[in-house]
């Protein structure tokens, strides 16, 4: 049986939780559940602080679980452990911050203190470029550290940025990290299941960013046509009951189907309908 790790609490446990019964796989219903068994997938599942989930992992006490980008890195089991598939959930970057026109650039951290809850992630960052900083590990508001005295800059994840402004600071310098929600799993180990999760998983973020666009076209514009909605491999193409026209379905991104919807309207298709798609395997 499969043993994956689920955040317990917070935006990416809902996403996550989410996300798997997209998959058609039973979750919890009370969140006071530690565990839930799916025996029709032969699967189970273990809600844990999103902090810890890597550590299960990357000792081998679980198989996979889901968790952040930041997180995965910073509990440093890289060795042990690694990303198996992003899922493009819980979008954020990690970034430096520090008080309004104090800094420009990284460069200007070194002999400073930098406060984070990320300390592992930040140490390897500073390492891997050379800079010579104080970390200061502190649990969580870090806005707070700079006014305190107890730091000179922070690095924290950044998502509107609106905590920061409030606490009058702003980022500077590149993103340390994109994070994401990720799959992770043991480092060259591939449990039984873990193939079956990841082509669902996988299913569920396509079927997140393409739709089926169909729609009528006249029989001598049908290669410009499908030159416009190419689809994954090839468009299906149908007879219709007027010879001169076919019906023509084709897989698309959501992003592009406004834009590809004009095109074709304008090329002379007719009857264009976009319809979500629930489920799929690529």
């Amino acid at each position: 049986m499969l043993r994956v790790a689920v955040p317990n609490k917070g935006a990416l446990s809902e996403a996550a939780t989410s996300m798997l019964s997209e998959a058609g796989y039973i979750q919890r219903r009370d969140r006071r559940e530690l565990a839930i068994v799916d025996s029709d997938n032969d699967i189970e599942f273990f809600y844990l602080r999103p902090r810890d989930i890597a550590v299960y992992v990357g000792r081998g006490i679980l198989d996979v679980g889901i968790t952040g980008r930041d997180l995965f890195l910073d509990a440093e089991v890289d060795g042990d452990a690694t990303e198996v598939l992003p899922l493009g959930l819980g979008n954020s970057t990690f970034r430096f911050a520090g008080p309004v026109g104090h800094f420009s650039s990284e460069a200007e951290l070194e002999g400073k203190r930098i406060a984070t809850s990320y300390d592992g992630l930040l140490r390897g960052y500073l390492a891997d470029r050379g800079i010579d900083a104080e970390v200061v590990r502190l649990d969580g508001a870090v806005e707070s550290s700079v006014r305190l005295g107890v730091a000179d800059a922070i690095a924290d994840v950044v998502e509107t940025g609106n905590t920061l402004k409030a606490a009058g600071m702003e980022t500077f310098g590149e993103p340390i990290l994109a994070s994401e929600a990720v799959l992770i799993g043991r480092s060259g180990e591939k449990p039984a299941g873990l193939e079956v999760l990841k082509r669902r998983l996988n299913s569920v973020l396509v079927a997140s960013r393409y739709v089926m666009l169909d729609y009528d076209i006249s029989r001598d514009l049908v290669d410009q046509a499908c030159a416009v909605s190419p689809g994954l491999e090839s468009p299906t193409v149908s007879p219709l009951q007027h010879s001169d026209w076919v019906a023509v379905r084709s897989m698309v991104k959501k992003s592009e189907t406004n834009t590809m919807m004009d095109e074709l309207y304008d090329l002379g298709a007719r009857a264009i309908l976009v319809s979500q798609i629930h489920a799929c395997r690529i």
